[in-house]
């Protein structure tokens, strides 16, 4: 097993590191590396272990949502240390028995925690609830990282998504706090600050 490491925040704004692993889609299993998804948005997630608690209603809500994220061109690839057969498997359990069933997405083998490491949010013997938006030229835009015991916000992961791809759109404005599509951006100058605050107060 890796060695846990540390400071991923280092990796926003850098390229993601790249990958080549299995990933089970559909229950069957496909070569994957991280390139395949050059010039489209990614959201590379990881949580700690297949067959737990947690895990398994982030994951399901991320599915629930799926159709949004596709709608938004983002492809949605979950990651933990279990093999492609746990993946499998879990796949085949049903929801009402804790198992992900139906998943929309494909989830990446990373036996070792090679992945994680590479991504700094490996923990000892199992991957960090870490969260990659990942441009379409390969750069880390955003990520999240929590202790194993509180899941994610799939509400706010789609708010930043549409920030994101708001910038990259509207390369001379910025997103402030808590933007949403339709909502007031901002010019990222001292005419554009003064402008926006005129709208706000």
């Amino acid at each position: 097993m890796a060695e846990t490491t540390t400071n991923p925040m280092v990796l926003v704004g850098q390229k993601a590191p790249e990958f080549e692993t299995t990933m089970v889609i559909n229950k069957e299993f496909k070569p994957f590396k991280l390139a395949d998804n050059k010039g489209k948005w990614t959201l590379l997630f990881f949580y700690p272990l297949d067959f737990t608690f947690v895990c398994p209603t982030e994951l399901l809500a991320l599915s629930d949502r799926h159709d949004e994220f596709k709608k938004l061109g983002v492809e949605i690839v979950g990651a933990s240390i279990d093999s492609k057969f746990s993946h499998l498997n879990w796949m085949k359990q049903s929801v009402k028995e804790g198992g992900i069933e139906g998943l929309k997405y494909g989830l990446i083998e990373d036996l070792g925690g090679k992945v994680a490491s590479k991504y700094g949010v490996l923990h000892g013997d199992k991957a960090l609830r870490a969260m990659f938006l990942i441009d379409p030229n390969g750069t880390v835009q955003h990520m999240t990282v929590n202790n194993l015991s509180v899941g994610r916000s799939v509400e706010e992961t789609l708010r930043v998504v549409q920030a994101f791809q708001w910038v990259a759109q509207h390369g001379d404005e910025v997103c402030p706090a808590d933007w949403k599509p339709g909502a007031t951006t901002m010019k990222p100058n001292e005419q554009g600050k003064k402008e926006y605050f005129a709208k706000r107060s």
